[in-house]
């Protein structure tokens, strides 16, 4: 499958939210995402393109040395085809760019798929957020993934 991976703008938010109504109980707002794009200087988000159409996102926040995962989300009809996997490998990459050494998000116990492509990057699970899904009272797995500096040769 043809892909891109490109730096989110504006412009992507149908195809985004698209992905989000359907991917998440409760998915972000326009609003939310216009803000982390146009106002959050701390936030990094890239969409995976084909043609022109958003089939899958990612996006974090970039705070000393830390990233920290808001969202990933791939179309259900590109689902199965790395994409996700593609996605987090950038962000890994940006972050690591950008300074941070350190990278981390919040899971659902209950989305094994993402857990498994999270520990197969070698993330590990460190914590639990008690009732951290307020849609669902779902608790939430903290994972940590220290990053692997890039050498001057390699920026």
């Amino acid at each position: 499958m043809d892909y891109q991976l490109v730096e989110m703008k504006v412009d992507h938010l149908p195809g985004v939210l698209e992905i989000e109504r359907v991917s998440f109980p409760t998915p972000w707002s326009q609003q939310a995402f216009t803000y982390e794009l146009t106002q959050n200087n701390f936030a990094y988000y890239l969409v995976a393109l084909q043609q022109d159409r958003v089939v899958g996102y990612a996006g974090m926040w970039l705070v000393l040395d830390e990233a920290h995962i808001t969202n990933v989300a791939v179309h259900p009809g590109y689902r199965g085809r790395k994409l996700g996997e593609a996605l987090m490998v950038e962000l890994m990459r940006q972050a690591v760019l950008r300074g941070a050494v350190r990278m981390t998000l919040e899971v659902r116990p209950s989305s094994s798929n993402a857990r498994q492509l999270y520990k197969r990057l070698g993330f590990q699970e460190k914590g639990l957020r008690k009732k951290y899904y307020t849609d669902t009272n779902e608790d939430a797995i903290i994972m940590w993934l220290d990053l692997v500096p890039v050498s001057n040769e390699e920026k």
